[in-house]
């Protein structure tokens, strides 16, 4: 496979899954603001800092009126992490590896970036129709999964397009975490009832799975868990993490580029880092500290992928 190939389908996925994640970040605060039960306090500017890391009080003020903040992660292109752009970027990549991508996959994108294209859909978002709007997101992503897992063939171009999308999945999920956290000051001994995490574990679709899972304990420890250590929890780190490693592996053994080997060890150190930490360890470095340093790992594993199979710094 071209480098230039399995670029795009890495891109690919990526963008498609963090496009998932600003939509459901997006619906589970438009559903919670109607809520009167729910007292996370997560605003609408701190859904814009997530995915558009600044302090620029010009775009901050976009999440001080609702229909400014759904507009701006939803169809500005000034935003690189809006919806649209996202969506668009990731419909590039796909055309450029359209042979190696079934017809389906190529379709379900290519209606997706038709949708958030529509001329009215500023309007519609600022109307009546702005949950209506949300909702096909949502489900767009859903069915982009679902056609990608039941049609591609797995090979060199599904495991990098699994790479991806789990390593974007890992980032965002320590993204979100931090997010969440930070409106506690990340003081994981400041106990907060199971309404304050609620925006955090639906966005991350994890709501259901935690009340089954955890029935004691204090919530910021459980949550905390679920999160990064809870295996059998697709969006936790350490799920994540274990899946990028079994792509990487793959990906190594198929293709045995040079420098690939030190690739998958500093992966493996990673990993590592995940697998033998626990609640102490996590609290004697502090949780931000421990989240930063995941984070930062994560962004030079994937800088050091990208020089070795794509050619590129």
């Amino acid at each position: 496979m071209l480098s230039r190939i399995a670029d795009s389908l890495f891109w690919l996925s990526r963008y498609m899954e963090r496009c998932d994640c600003v939509t459901r970040a997006i619906a589970t605060n438009y559903i919670l603001s109607f809520d009167s039960s729910s007292h996370t306090d997560f605003s609408w500017r701190d859904v814009i800092q997530l995915f558009t890391p600044t302090n620029d009080e010009h775009i901050l003020q976009n999440g001080d009126h609702i229909s400014n903040a759904l507009t701006y992660l939803i169809t500005d292109i000034k935003n690189m992490n809006s919806a649209k752009v996202l969506i668009t970027r990731a419909r590039e990549n796909a055309r450029g590896a359209q042979d190696y991508i079934t017809k389906e996959v190529w379709e379900q994108v290519n209606q997706q970036y038709h949708f958030v294209n529509l001329h009215a859909m500023e309007d519609h978002i600022r109307g009546n129709r702005t949950l209506e709007m949300i909702e096909m997101l949502d489900q767009n992503s859903t069915l982009f999964y679902g056609v990608t897992d039941s049609t591609m063939p797995r090979g060199q171009g599904w495991n990098f397009m699994s790479l991806g999308k789990f390593l974007e999945r890992s980032i965002l999920s320590i993204d979100t975490t931090h997010a969440h956290f930070r409106r506690i000051d990340h003081r994981v001994d400041h106990a907060q009832d199971i309404l304050f995490w609620k925006n955090l574990l639906l966005s991350l679709s994890g709501y259901e799975l935690y009340l089954k899972s955890y029935t004691h304990g204090q919530h910021n420890m459980n949550v905390i868990d679920h999160i990064i250590f809870n295996k059998n929890f697709p969006r936790s780190v350490i799920y994540s993490l274990e899946r990028t490693r079994r792509y990487l592996d793959e990906i190594v053994e198929d293709t045995k580029i040079e420098g690939s080997p030190a690739l998958q060890k500093s992966f493996g150190r990673i990993c590592s880092k995940v697998e033998f930490a626990d609640m102490s360890i996590i609290q004697d470095e502090g949780l931000p500290n421990f989240l930063f340093s995941l984070r930062n790992d994560l962004v030079n594993f994937s800088n050091q992928l990208t020089r070795i199979y794509f050619s590129y710094a």
